[in-house]
């Protein structure tokens, strides 16, 4: 399994990233793109064809989905339209609606995603699994809930060869996490700032936060992402590193990584 940061700015694109975005790379299938925030459209281009990309939203605020229209478009009108085949498309309920408005050309329409996906939900369907031409399971997916004002889910992806990538989404600390990210080989995860009074319960995490959830979970390596271009990133490394003794990494832009 291979992990490709897109983007990884937290809460807006940032002057050196896009928002937040991943590309996950397995053998059998075609590329997965976890979340798509404004900016990663453009970045997946240096590395995949968009227009074979599966889409797994962790939750629907503009930073992590607002890139799929941009996709419409493309499966729509590009170079590929004439072959292309309807992907799946796989968030919190409500996903065809959120991004059919965003999508559409007139105030208060929805646009029909039908031509282009298969809209799945985390909330009917948590456990997902993506198959090759051989019909042999290349990626299992498994979705749970997470500690986010709407409806947000952290991701579990498990490689047909037992690697395991672990993504918190948006989260404030909880036990959920630390069960979805038990074990992980890498543990991708959110820490929007430094463990400060005042911050906002329920919303995001802080680097001592997402250190200890990596620590209790036991994952193998630390993966800091959706750092805010206003938070000191190295402030925040520095409080995971105190937490978790393993290794600790900022996502960056372009950063590819051997699960």
């Amino acid at each position: 399994m291979l992990l490709t940061v897109l983007g990884c700015s937290g809460s807006i694109g940032g002057p050196t990233s896009p928002a937040s975005g991943y590309l996950v790379e397995v053998e059998g299938i075609g590329p997965v793109v976890i979340d798509m925030g404004p900016g990663v459209l453009g970045a997946l281009q240096r590395y995949a064809s968009p227009e074979t990309a599966t889409v797994l939203l962790s939750h629907l605020h503009a930073d992590h989905c607002l890139d799929v229209p941009g996709l419409l478009v493309l499966r729509r009108f590009g170079p590929e339209a004439e072959h292309a085949v309807r992907m799946p498309l796989i968030g919190p309920s409500g996903t065809a609606y959120r991004i059919g408005v965003a999508s559409s050309e007139e105030p208060g329409a929805v646009d029909d995603l039908s031509d282009t996906f298969e809209v799945g939900s985390w909330e009917v369907t948590p456990d997902v699994e993506l198959r090759g031409d051989d019909d042999e399971v290349a990626l299992r997916v498994r979705a749970d809930r997470v500690d986010h004002p709407p409806e947000s889910y952290g991701l579990r992806l498990t490689s047909a060869d037992g690697r395991v990538l672990a993504y918190s989404g948006d989260t404030a600390y909880c036990e959920a996490l630390i069960q979805l990210a038990a074990g992980a080989d890498v543990f991708l995860c959110e820490a929007s700032w430094t463990h400060e009074e005042g911050r906002p319960p329920g919303i995001h995490m802080s680097g001592a936060e997402a250190g200890r959830t990596a620590r209790l979970a036991g994952v193998g390596r630390l993966v800091l992402t959706h750092i805010p271009p206003w938070t000191d990133s190295e402030a925040v490394r520095a409080e995971a590193a105190a937490e978790f003794d393993g290794e600790v990494m900022l996502a960056e832009p372009d950063l590819r990584l051997e699960v």
